[in-house]
């Protein structure tokens, strides 16, 4: 039977917000290999209306999915909140990036903060900053001078990543944890 080949692909982390809104792109080179292609911050605070704010959001999103040319996106889920308006402005903000990424093709799935604290972290209460401070340490690039919006961003496609095991082959499954640490040394605390 021969091995299947691997082909490199691209996913874009979300990290919706009206104010400032966190992305991530990321190059999947080998079912091991992860590069950071670009990652920063759409900010709309100076924005009054807050549907110039969506304009704004949908307009970045396209130019970014136009110049990177990922296949899939993976976005941070609402958390429940007890401030109904700002969970309505959050909602909107998730959908409009949705629909810029549904708009050009892109595979979307949705990812609860915990499940992207856990899957990055191994802890689901894990602070921004650990959560940060870990995909450093896996990634091997300095994540300092960028905002915790883009770093969860980060986190988001890094989540979808470890989730989705690979473009190829889908995921592994492991008998024993032992397998799994051999494979991905950078997950042991």
């Amino acid at each position: 039977m021969a091995k299947a080949t691997f082909k490199p692909y691209r996913l874009l982390g979300i990290d919706p917000g009206t104010n400032v809104l966190g992305y991530a792109v990321l190059e999947i080179q080998s079912k091991k290999t992860v590069k950071v292609l670009e990652m920063g911050v759409v900010k709309m605070s100076h924005l009054g209306d807050a549907y110039a704010k969506l304009g704004k959001i949908y307009e970045r999103l396209v130019t970014i999915i136009e110049v990177y040319q990922p296949g899939q996106m993976a976005i941070e889920a609402p958390f429940f909140g007890k401030n109904v308006q700002s969970m309505l402005k959050l909602g909107r903000a998730q959908g409009v990036s949705i629909a810029a990424g549904i708009s050009q093709g892109l595979e979307v799935t949705e990812y609860s903060p915990k499940k992207i604290k856990q899957s990055v972290t191994g802890n689901g209460n894990a602070a921004k900053e650990q959560v940060a401070a870990m995909l450093e340490m896996t990634l091997k690039v300095d994540l300092s001078s960028h905002y915790l919006d883009a770093t969860d961003a980060l986190a988001t496609a890094m989540c979808h990543f470890y989730q989705t095991g690979s473009a190829v082959g889908g995921k592994k499954k492991y008998s024993d944890w032992g397998s799994f640490l051999k494979d991905n040394p950078a997950r042991k605390k």
